[in-house]
């Protein structure tokens, strides 16, 4: 990814003062309301949008998962201060339905900062307004090679280097990063990768009770960092020492064959399947949205691909909204 976060607000709400409960404009006497009139006259409550809360690292395409949400209809502010995200939402229940879905996009970049961000979610937590934390999340070298490639500065490097900007920052936001319902690593995805990611999440019209990313990567690149649960394949034959299947992937007939014909891979499928099914009931309890299942093996090729495959259609035979990626196929 080349695309690089801005550093500044862009937006005023064109509100002053502290924000007010949902409904409230600030009048006095048996008159003053915000809501919606019924047919008999009575003023009803206000629908309250919904929210999505954009952060994560500088760098690691927060503003390409802002253009998304704003292609698919959401009302879209860019870096608005979080003290101030408690009065957008209020505004947006009094647009009569006009604003309801809304994406702020906020970054952390001191402790008072961090703090007014806490205040917010609280708030809005008080005033049962569903709302959901998306955390873009990058390794350190490719937020470094993303710096260098635009020559700006980290916003917290100061007089330092780079990776003492990504530093500060990975620490301010490591709480954040653990309250996230959703969290996209970037490293080694391009802005359309992205895109496809926040598409797939995001573009229906009724919100699942869960989502499922179920991936398939190569342990010889690294364990994905926004995995929830990792499976490891590598107990199985490798196809790559079969010669005619080595050339193909996971999602060949032949190769799929050839890995699921091998002791123990249909038993660890229906098994692993029913764990996900008491782990789904868990998360649904929680209020967990997302998940991401990681399934590897030694090049993310063929034993991981095949099993993803298969393990995603499970998902989906349930009810699981499921996107399915192969993460280092073809990277070979």
């Amino acid at each position: 990814m080349t695309e690089h976060d801005g550093d500044g607000a862009h937006v005023s709400t064109g509100t002053t003062g502290e924000p007010r409960e949902i409904g409230d404009t600030g009048q006095t006497g048996d008159t003053a309301h915000n809501g919606e009139t019924g047919h008999n006259g009575e003023a009803t409550e206000p629908a309250i949008p919904e929210l999505v809360i954009i952060s994560g690292m500088s760098g690691a395409g927060r503003s390409t998962a802002a253009k998304c949400l704003e292609d698919l209809g959401w009302f879209v502010v860019d870096n608005l201060p979080p003290a101030l995200i408690p009065t957008m939402v209020e505004l947006g229940a009094r647009s009569q339905g006009n604003v309801a879905r809304i994406a702020v996009v906020v970054d952390v970049r001191g402790r008072r900062f961090f703090d007014n961000l806490r205040e917010s979610l609280a708030d809005l937590d008080a005033k049962e307004v569903t709302r959901r934390i998306v955390f873009l999340e990058s390794s350190d070298d490719a937020l470094v090679r993303r710096f260098e490639s635009v020559r700006r500065p980290h916003p917290l490097q100061g007089d330092g280097r780079i990776t003492d900007g990504i530093a500060a920052e990975r620490d301010l936001l490591r709480e954040l990063r653990g309250d996230a319902d959703l969290v996209i690593d970037t490293s080694s995805l391009n802005v359309h990768e992205l895109r496809a990611k926040m598409d797939a999440q995001f573009a229906g019209d009724d919100e699942p009770q869960l989502r499922a990313t179920v991936m398939s990567f190569g342990y010889k690149y690294g364990l994905p960092v926004d995995a929830d649960l990792v499976v490891d394949c590598r107990f199985l034959p490798n196809p790559h020492w079969v010669p005619e299947l080595r050339p193909f992937t996971g999602l060949n007939e032949e190769v799929s064959g050839y890995v699921f014909n091998q002791p123990g891979a249909k038993e660890f499928l229906d098994q692993y399947t029913e764990l996900l099914q008491l782990i789904a009931s868990g998360y649904r309890r929680e209020g967990k949205r997302y998940v991401t299942i990681a399934v590897g093996c030694t090049g993310g090729k063929h034993r991981s691909v095949a099993m993803s495959e298969k393990l995603a259609a499970r998902l989906s035979s349930e009810g699981v909204e499921t996107v399915i990626v192969h993460r280092d196929m073809g990277r070979e």
